[in-house]
C-alpha cells in the first residue's frame, strides 16, 4: 500500500468488483478532459449552520435555510461537477425512497453526489457503543449505495482518558476490516480522514498499510494536519488519497490558523497523479453564501 496509488486503487477494487464504480458523470467528463482530470465538489458541511438538521435531530439553524435539495442545486448552480452529501444533515426518517429521490435530483441536475461523510467514532472499547458505531457506518454504506455515491468519508475516533494510541490503533483496524469487507461487497470506497487524534500523516497512513484493504483509502482533508508543516504531510498522503477535501485555512502544531496555498496544494494532487474529487470544505467564518461562490471559481480554474 506504500506505493498505492489512487490509479491502482481504483483498478484493483474494480477487478475484485467485476465492473467499474465510478459514476457515470465522472466517466464522461474525464473522456472530455483527460484520465487524470481532478473533478471540483463542495461538502454540505460548508453550510452546516444553515440546515435544519444535525445527526438526525433538529437544531437552530440560520437563514437562509439549506435543504439537501438546496445544497444538490447550489452546487450545481456554481459549476461543481460533484456535490458531497454530509450525513449529519439528512432528516431523522430519511428511508431508501427519500435516498432515491436525492440521487434522481441530482441526476436531473446533471452532478455527481460524490460522497458522504459520517462521524464516527471506532476507538471505543469493545462494547455496545462500538458496535453501534459499526453499525452506523454500515448503514451510512447502505444508504450511499442507494444514492450512487461512491465514497464515503469516516473516522477513527478519539481514544478514551486512559487508553493508549497503540490500543486505540488496534481497535480502529479491527474495525476498519470488518466495514471494508461490507464495503467492498456493495463497491463503496471508505476514506479515512486525518482528523480527531490523527493530526500527522505517519499515523494516518500506518492505519491503511496495517487494514491492506482495496476499499479503503485516506480521505485527505488539507487542514487538519497538526504538524510543522502541513503541506509535507498533505503530500506525503497524496497517493493514498481516494477523496479530497480543501480547505482555506490550515494550523500548523495545531495554533493559529492561516491561509493556504491553494495553488502549492493542487500542484501536489496533480504531482501525485491524483485524478479524484476535490471537495471545498468551507470552515472560515465569512457567510458561506458569500465567500463559498468564489473560492470555488478559484479552485475550479485551479483544477
Amino acid at each position: 500500500m506504500k506505493t498505492l496509488n489512487r490509479r491502482q486503487f481504483v483498478q484493483q477494487a474494480s477487478l475484485l468488483a467485476g465492473t467499474t464504480f465510478l459514476p457515470s458523470t465522472l466517466i464522461s467528463a474525464q473522456k472530455k478532459r483527460g484520465k487524470n482530470a481532478m473533478q471540483l465538489s463542495l461538502a454540505a458541511y460548508s453550510f452546516r449552520n444553515y440546515f435544519r438538521f444535525m445527526k438526525g435531530k433538529t437544531h437552530k439553524f440560520e437563514e437562509p435555510e439549506m435543504t439537501m435539495y438546496d445544497f444538490i442545486d447550489f452546487c450545481a448552480n456554481h459549476h461543481c461537477a460533484g456535490t458531497e452529501l454530509t450525513s449529519y444533515f439528512f432528516p431523522a426518517d430519511a428511508d431508501a425512497n427519500y435516498f432515491k429521490k436525492i440521487k434522481q435530483h441530482a441526476a436531473n441536475k446533471k452532478i455527481a453526489i460524490s460522497g458522504s461523510a459520517v462521524g464516527n467514532n471506532f476507538s471505543l472499547p469493545h462494547g455496545e457503543a462500538r458496535n453501534a458505531q459499526i453499525t452506523y457506518v454500515k448503514e451510512w454504506i447502505d444508504n450511499s449505495k442507494i444514492m450512487g455515491a461512491p465514497h464515503i468519508r469516516i473516522f477513527a475516533g478519539k481514544e478514551p482518558k486512559g487508553m493508549s494510541a497503540d490500543e486505540a490503533d488496534r481497535l480502529v483496524v479491527e474495525a476498519l476490516i470488518d466495514c471494508c469487507e461490507y464495503a467492498g461487497r456493495h463497491r463503496i470506497k471508505l476514506g479515512l480522514e486525518n482528523h480527531d487524534s490523527i493530526g500527522n500523516a505517519e499515523r494516518l497512513i500506518g492505519l491503511i498499510d496495517k487494514v491492506k484493504s482495496p476499499w479503503l483509502g485516506i480521505n485527505l482533508d488539507s487542514g487538519n494536519f497538526r504538524t510543522k508543516d502541513p503541506y509535507k504531510d498533505f503530500e506525503r498522503c497524496a497517493p493514498y488519497a481516494v477523496n479530497v477535501q480543501l480547505k482555506v485555512e490550515l494550523q500548523p502544531l495545531g495554533g493559529k490558523k492561516e491561509p493556504a496555498d491553494l495553488k502549492r496544494l493542487v500542484k501536489l494532487l496533480r504531482q501525485a497523479k491524483y485524478d479524484g474529487f476535490v471537495a471545498l470544505e468551507y470552515e472560515a467564518k465569512e457567510n458561506p453564501y458569500e465567500a463559498v461562490p468564489g473560492i470555488l471559481k478559484e479552485i475550479g480554474k485551479l483544477l
